[in-house]
């Protein structure tokens, strides 16, 4: 059943909006009062069949994971796209914000970098097609839903996927304990690229490289490093929090 759920008020919202072709089904907890009227009115608008259900059905049909009242059955699993979808969305945004993954193996970790991605605007999360996590059940279940909203690409060949995003003017920020750069004093308003590596290994040598500078995470503990999930989920929100800085500085 969790192949083919979305569930959470933000993640059923989008998909309607983005997607709403992919919804065979809508289930809400009051579909009468807010905030799940507003959500039965987009359903209507695009012919979606729109249910009440109680809480405890929800819970059911989502393992217990928090739904805020709101679930979406789907008529297929999430797909991966693949790189001939990049320069589409990257012609969608006018400053793209893309989470690149470096062969990160766990599919829990990719859901919840989906999750992350979801929360935070980015735009896609990119990942090798090889010797990294795919859409499985379990990073399906993990993303609660953003596996349906937030584009997820795999690539064939990550190298010449960072070359291009480069050359689009997209500036790539690799997450490394050697950065000389604290994520908090980079200039993250611009198009860019958040790189992460793999768990264990981190960063390979080749992606290290390609990009344009390598930024930390301070730490005032004993541990060394973050989760790449935990750490992905930082930077995404540091890069959204100085977006809103900047607009809401060029709006006074």
């Amino acid at each position: 059943m969790s192949r083919s759920l979305a569930y959470g008020l933000h993640p059923v919202r989008s998909l309607l909006e983005r997607e709403p072709a992919g919804i065979a089904r809508l289930l809400l907890l009051d579909p009468n009062r807010p905030p799940f009227a507003e959500l039965a009115t987009l359903a209507a608008a695009h012919g979606i069949t729109v249910e009440r259900r109680p809480a405890g059905t929800l819970d059911r049909l989502c393992g217990g994971a928090v739904h805020q009242g709101a679930l979406a059955l789907l008529s297929a699993p999430p797909q991966a796209l693949d790189e001939n979808a990049l320069e589409a969305i990257l012609a969608s945004a006018a400053q793209p914000l893309l989470l690149v993954l470096d062969e990160v193996q766990d599919p829990r970790n990719l859901g919840a970098c989906l999750r992350s991605a979801d929360a935070a605007g980015a735009h896609a999360v990119i990942a090798p097609r090889r010797n990294a996590a795919g859409l499985t059940a379990a990073a399906i279940k993990t993303a609660a839903g953003a596996a349906s909203t937030v584009p997820f690409v795999q690539v064939g060949n990550l190298a010449r996927t960072l070359r291009f995003l480069k050359g689009a003017g997209v500036r790539l920020y690799g997450a490394d304990a050697a950065g000389t750069h604290s994520v908090y004093e980079t200039d993250l308003g611009v198009s860019c690229a958040l790189v992460l590596g793999g768990e264990g290994q981190g960063l390979r040598r080749l992606t290290r490289e390609l990009c344009d500078a390598l930024v930390t995470i301070p730490m005032s503990g004993t541990v060394a490093s973050l989760n790449v999930s935990v750490a992905a989920a930082v930077c995404l929100f540091e890069t959204g929090r100085q977006r809103r800085l900047v607009g809401d500085t060029a709006g006074k």
